[in-house]
């Protein structure tokens, strides 16, 4: 079953080569690697590499730096409150593009926030001073008012809330184990966090009040997705497994997707909901075709660490990063359109 198929092209190539050469000289812990590659349309990707943010357009089939985390960083966004502090040479964890905003988080617990039309960086600061604060996640999401949101999920067990206007926090919710992803729902409402346990939690998105839990995985937990229509929650655990559950009946999970080796690292929804794609942490991709009940499944068997999957926001596209040092690259595979003329024998 096929529902994408890769896309080789001379952009292609000198894409696979840029970045490998790139990676060769990389100093990143590869088992950390889950969302450092996001699509904002079918030609524009944005990717982590070494201490550099790149956009790379596969029209003009060039790379530019967007932002530079080696150099000393000074945020432009000042006022009372506000906890920003330069930064130098981050390392990135995870990133995420959304809304002509940037937000990367660090190894040592930074946070670094750029409007992607505006020059300089806007906030950054280091969250936490614990000695394993890791930024596992960042998630750009809209409240039910509209305002924009800025959350960051910790190891030091803590999921944090900004403002995107001037970047104050505005609200921190405290859990009894390190946070490994977090995700708010379509409408802003809801809230799902995972983290070093087997069970999940829902919440009130605003108040971080807990109204559910998620039980059935068997170990730690590190990623999730929200259908676009808001009423399915994807969850991805070391248990190999990939968890669907109904919101609206949280006692049991609606369907359990086998990966292949480990974990499921990273999950991704189509914006129509059709395809959800999840990756493991090296060599395997599955994208599921939400129609059929879960249950037709296309499987991308590729060679090295994987840095982060996306699928562009039209759903014609889906890029993977792939972290190997030898074989580094960005894969596109392009959706795959049923014509009944093909079919037809004269």
């Amino acid at each position: 079953m096929f529902f994408y198929s890769f896309h080789p092209s001379k952009r292609k190539a000198i894409m696979a080569n840029w970045i490998s050469s790139k990676l060769r000289a990389a100093e990143t812990i590869l088992q950390q690697l889950r969302n450092l590659l996001w699509a904002t349309s079918k030609h524009d990707v944005y990717l982590m590499q070494n201490f550099s943010v790149m956009h790379w357009n596969s029209l003009h089939r060039r790379g530019t730096e967007v932002l530079n985390v080696a150099k000393p960083i000074v945020p432009t966004e000042k006022g009372p409150g506000l906890l920003a502090r330069p930064l130098s040479r981050v390392q990135i964890s995870t990133m995420a593009v959304k809304e002509n905003l940037l937000v990367a988080g660090g190894f040592q617990g930074e946070l670094i926030c750029k409007h992607m039309k505006q020059p300089g960086v806007a906030f950054c600061s280091k969250l936490t001073t614990d000695e394993n604060a890791i930024t596992n996640a960042v998630d750009i999401f809209q409240n039910p008012t509209g305002s924009m949101r800025v959350m960051t999920a910790n190891n030091d067990a803590l999921v944090r809330v900004f403002d995107v206007e001037k970047f104050a926090s505005l609200n921190r919710f405290f859990l009894e184990w390190s946070v490994n992803n977090t995700s708010v729902s379509p409408d802003g409402k809801l809230l799902a966090v995972l983290g070093d346990s087997a069970d999940c939690l829902i919440a009130d998105a605003q108040s971080g009040k807990a109204v559910g839990g998620l039980k059935g995985h068997l170990d730690y937990c590190f990623s999730s997705a929200w259908h676009p229509g808001g009423r399915i929650l994807a969850t991805g655990n070391q248990d190999t497994t990939c968890r669907l559950w109904d919101i609206r009946n949280l006692s049991e999970s609606l369907a359990v997707l086998k990966g292949g080796m480990v974990a499921i690292r990273a999950i991704k929804f189509t914006s129509d909901g059709r395809f959800m794609a999840m990756a493991e942490p090296a060599d395997f991709v599955h994208i599921i075709d939400t129609q059929s009940g879960y249950a037709k499944e296309q499987e991308i068997d590729l060679f090295g660490e994987i840095a982060g999957i996306s699928f562009s926001p039209d759903s014609e596209a889906l890029f993977i990063g792939v972290a190997d040092r030898t074989y580094g690259s960005v894969l596109e595979f392009n959706k795959r359109h049923y014509n009944p003329y093909e079919e037809i024998v004269f």
